[in-house]
Formats: C-alpha cells, sequence, structure tokens
C-alpha cells in the first residue's frame, strides 16, 4: 500500500524549487541532479538545504528500496535540521524516517519518531503536519489490527485537518479509514471512503493515488461478488498506468484481471492477464535490476564525492585549526613577552624603591642611635654629676657628722668635769647636737640624691622584706655605696659595736643564710 510522505518542504534555492516542481523524473536523473544541488550547498554553506536534499536522496533511495542507504540520508539529514534548529524541516525528516521504519517491520522505532514529529508539530501548532502524524499512527494500529485506536486516530487526522482543508491530506486519510473498513469487511463504508479519496486524488490530479484507490474499489467489487464491476475499475486503473508507464501498477492490475475472469470461469481471458501480467513482472524485474545497477553507481558516486567533500573541509577544519593555533600562539608570545617586560619593569622600580627606603631606614637608623648615643652620653653625665653630688653630700655628712661627734666628746669630757656651773649649760649643747643627729631633712635630701644615681634600688629591696625600717634603708644606701664601718657609725651617729647589732637584725630581716656576705649581697642588687 502507498504511503504518505511528509510534504512539509520549505525550498530556499530556485534550482531545489525547480527540481521539486519537476519531481516526477526518473530516480537515476532525480539523484543525479540532487547530488548536483549537495554538493553545491555544501560548498555555498547552506546548511537548510543541505539537509533538504539529504531528505529528498532519502525519499528516491527509499522508494528504489534502499532502505539502509536511505536510513543513512535522512540520519544525515535530522543531524543537520538539529544543528541549524530549522524546527519544521526536522519534524518533515522524522515523519520520512517513521515510514521508512514502518516498513522494513519495525513499529516501535516508527511509533517513536512520529511521536517527535508531533510534539514539533504541536509546538509550531502546523495543523497540516499534526494531521498527517496521526493518519501514519492510524496505519500503525491497522496493522497490529488494533481497529478501535486506528479509527481513533484517523479521525482525530481528519478533524484536526478539516481545520486546514490540506486536499492531499484528507484524501489519504479516507484511503486509509477505507483500508480499515475492508480489512473489517464493512465494504459499503470501504467503498464510500475510497470514492471520497478518489475524487480528492483527482481534483489534486494525483494520478499515482488515483491507481491506488481505483484498484481498491476494484478489490472490494471482486470481494462482493460484482465480477464485471471489478473487472471495469481495475481496466480503469489500468488505462491510467498505461498513460504513467507505471509498470508496476499494470503488473498489479493484470493480476487482479485474472482473478476476476477466473472467478468469471473465462479462463482464456484470466490466461492472458495473468501472462500479460508475467509479462510486465519480468520487463519490471529487468527493467528494475539494469535500473538498480545504474543507481547504485550513482549512490556510489555521491557517497565517494561525499567522502571527498568530508576529507576537503576536515583538511579546512585541520587548517582553520592549524592557522588558529598559530595566530594564538602569537599572541600568547606577545602577551608574555609583554607580562615579563612588564613585570621586570615592575620588579626593577620596586628594587629601586626598596633600596630607597632601605636607604631612609638605614638613615633613620643611624639617627636614632646617634639620639640614642647622644641621650646615653647626657644620662652618663647627669649621673657623673649626681654620684660626685652624692659623694659630696657623703663627704659633708660625715664630716659635719665627724665635727658634731669631736665637739659631743669635748662637751661630754667637760661634763664630767667638776664645775658644776657649766653642767647645766653643757647638757643643754648636748641635747641640740644630738637633735642635729637626727636630723631628717639631711637624710631625705641624701635619699633623693641616691635615687637618682641608683635608680628604684630602695623600692626594689622592700621586695625581698616588708619589715625594713628608714634607719635600715639608711644602712644598706650605706652599705650600697661601699663605705667603710667607721664611715657608716659616723654618718648614722651610732658605735661601731651598734653598727655590728644592725648589721646582724638587718641580715635576720633579709633571711641571708649563714655565711652570706652582706655587703656583696647589696652589691648584687
Amino acid at each position: 500500500m502507498f504511503f504518505l510522505f511528509s510534504l512539509n518542504v520549505i525550498a530556499q534555492d530556485e534550482e531545489f524549487k525547480t527540481f521539486l516542481d519537476h519531481n516526477s523524473k526518473k530516480p537515476i536523473e532525480s539523484l543525479i541532479e540532487l547530488k548536483k544541488i549537495y554538493a553545491q550547498s555544501v560548498e555555498d554553506g547552506n546548511v537548510l538545504l543541505e539537509g533538504q536534499c539529504l531528505q529528498q536522496m532519502g525519499k528516491l533511495c527509499y522508494h528504489q528500496g534502499h532502505f539502509r542507504q536511505s536510513l543513512e540520508f535522512f540520519l544525515k539529514a535530522d543531524k543537520v535540521f538539529n544543528n541549524a534548529n530549522k524546527p519544521l524541516s526536522l519534524a518533515a525528516n522524522l515523519s520520512d524516517i517513521g515510514v521508512l521504519y514502518y516498513y522494513i517491520k519495525q513499529p516501535e522505532k516508527a511509533m517513536k519518531n512520529y511521536l517527535l514529529a508531533l510534539k514539533v508539530y504541536k509546538n509550531l501548532n502546523n495543523l497540516s503536519g499534526q494531521a498527517t502524524i496521526f493518519g501514519q499512527i492510524g496505519q500503525l494500529y491497522e496493522k497490529r489490527q488494533q481497529y478501535d485506536s486506528a479509527f481513533y486516530y484517523q479521525k482525530l487526522a481528519l478533524k484536526i485537518n478539516n481545520q486546514k482543508n490540506d486536499k492531499n491530506v484528507e484524501a489519504k486519510i479516507y484511503e486509509n479509514l477505507g483500508s480499515i473498513y475492508e480489512d473489517l469487511e464493512k465494504y459499503d463504508l470501504a467503498t464510500e471512503s475510497f470514492k471520497k479519496s478518489l475524487s480528492l486524488y483527482q481534483k489534486q490530479h494525483n494520478e499515482l493515488g488515483s491507481i491506488e484507490v481505483i484498484n481498491n474499489l476494484g478489490d472490494i467489487l471482486r470481494k462482493t461478488g460484482k465480477y464485471n464491476a471489478s473487472i471495469t475499475q481495475t481496466k480503469a486503473a489500468m488505462t491510467l498506468a498505461g498513460r504513467m508507464g507505471n509498470i508496476y501498477q499494470l503488473a498489479s492490475c493484470c493480476r487482479d484481471l485474472g482473478k476476476a475472469y477466473e472467478l468469471l470461469n473465462k479462463m482464456d481471458s484470466a490466461y492472458h492477464y495473468v501472462t500479460l501480467g508475467y509479462k510486465y513482472t519480468i520487463d519490471l524485474y529487468s527493467e528494475d535490476g539494469a535500473r538498480q545497477v545504474a543507481f547504485l553507481q550513482v549512490l556510489y558516486d555521491i557517497n565517494k564525492k561525499s567522502d571527498e567533500i568530508n576529507k576537503l573541509q576536515s583538511d579546512k577544519k585541520i587548517n582553520r585549526i592549524i592557522a588558529f593555533s598559530g595566530i594564538l600562539v602569537i599572541i600568547l608570545l606577545i602577551v608574555l613577552g609583554f607580562s615579563i617586560f612588564s613585570r621586570q619593569r615592575f620588579k626593577l622600580r620596586d628594587q629601586q624603591l626598596l633600596a630607597k627606603q632601605k636607604d631612609i631606614e638605614h638613615d633613620l637608623t643611624s639617627l636614632e642611635l646617634k639620639n640614642l648615643q647622644l641621650e646615653e652620653h647626657n644620662l652618663k653625665q647627669q649621673l657623673e654629676v649626681k654620684s660626685r653630688e652624692l659623694s659630696t653630700h657623703t663627704l659633708n655628712l660625715i664630716k659635719h657628722n665627724q665635727f658634731l661627734e669631736n665637739l659631743r666628746w669635748t662637751l661630754q669630757a667637760m661634763v664630767k668635769d667638776d664645775k658644776r656651773d657649766q653642767k647645766k649649760q653643757m647638757n643643754q649643747i648636748l641635747t641640740d647636737i644630738n637633735q642635729r643627729f637626727n636630723n631628717e631633712r639631711n637624710w631625705k635630701e641624701f635619699t633623693a640624691a641616691f635615687e637618682q644615681v641608683h635608680h628604684q634600688f630602695l623600692e626594689n629591696l622592700k621586695k625581698f622584706s616588708n619589715e625594713l625600717t628608714s634607719a635600715d634603708m639608711r644602712l644598706i644606701a650605706m652599705l650600697k655605696m661601699n663605705l667603710d664601718s667607721s664611715d657608716i657609725s659616723t654618718l648614722l651617729g651610732i658605735s661601731t659595736d651598734s653598727l655590728r647589732v644592725s648589721r646582724y637584725r638587718l641580715r635576720k630581716k633579709l633571711n641571708l643564710a649563714q655565711g652570706d656576705n652582706l655587703s656583696a649581697f647589696i652589691q648584687r642588687l
């Protein structure tokens, strides 16, 4: 049974339009012309035309029975339309792939491609495309003898097509409905559907479709016992096939006439048409064989040319890649050279800045060092002055106390004298002298001078004991100055024995072990 290929073709090239307008040419001539258009489209970079040529070559191969080559062309077209983002052309090609799978008895793959095409047509709101796909799905269900589903999809296709009013699609749908009714042996309904289909085909001047439907009407008349009417219909189909030069249809009509005459028991006529049908079949196979050889030779040339084109494109692509890579390498080298130059320049500038910074830091360090040396020198001078002041002050205290000590011994001697009239006066002098020994002002001045020379020495000493008195602190200051015992006794206004007792008590307060030298301990602080 003839099956409708997708009719959604958008031709953008005048040469291709001319080819479509004269697509009744012989297959070989059509294939050669398509090959030229295809080669030109590849050279011009016309992607859409390239895909359309591949699709048409797939249809030609399909009609010639070269299904593997047909599928290869269809799949190449599918890839081209996908990459070019041409959804309408893609959907039409998917529909053609589905038809091919249908005829090589792979209904699952056929259904998959039909559904993909239907999805695209729905997205584009293309009613003709949807109607065509629903009709094709209905045929799948008919071959599976699932007639309810077959009717559903054919009627759905008819309903959708009524909105678009595509007569070719409508004719095919009625033909499909007639086939379903014929399978169900509902011959009246089948005849009605076939007549509607025939009327539409004739209005569209579709002679091949008309021959198919006339033959179907003849089959129904023969199955219903109307042999003479069947012969009339079949002869009409045969006349039309002869005018077209379609040997295949002539052979088919002869076989049907042979069956009808056999049923009428007209064996001579039956034998005549069976023999004639056999002759047409022989001619068909002979002509078809020669045509197939020539067709295969053209296919071989196309594949060879395609391989050459692919190789040329591959070489061009490789050359472009090499050229692009060379340019990229040059650009990278320039960028790298500029980066290295910039980096060296920045590095040199950083080194100069670092050198300047080091010079500045060196100058600042030298200046700070000089300032520190100057401060240290000033502090040493101040310390020497304070030390001299302390020594002078201490010496004055010693001389002052020695004077007082001598005066006290003299006065004590006078007191021991028997001259009582001087005793009271002498006692008063002694009292005054003793008061001078205990004058704290001199000691405060001494303490201040001492702390300036020995900074916070007395405060640090208190960390060793909280029991140190002012007298203890004075004794420690004298020991720190490394004065001998006689000078210390004079300064403190006590005897040597009293000084020994004071040193003993100080050792205990400082928790010094027996044998530790008090003076050495104080000098270490």
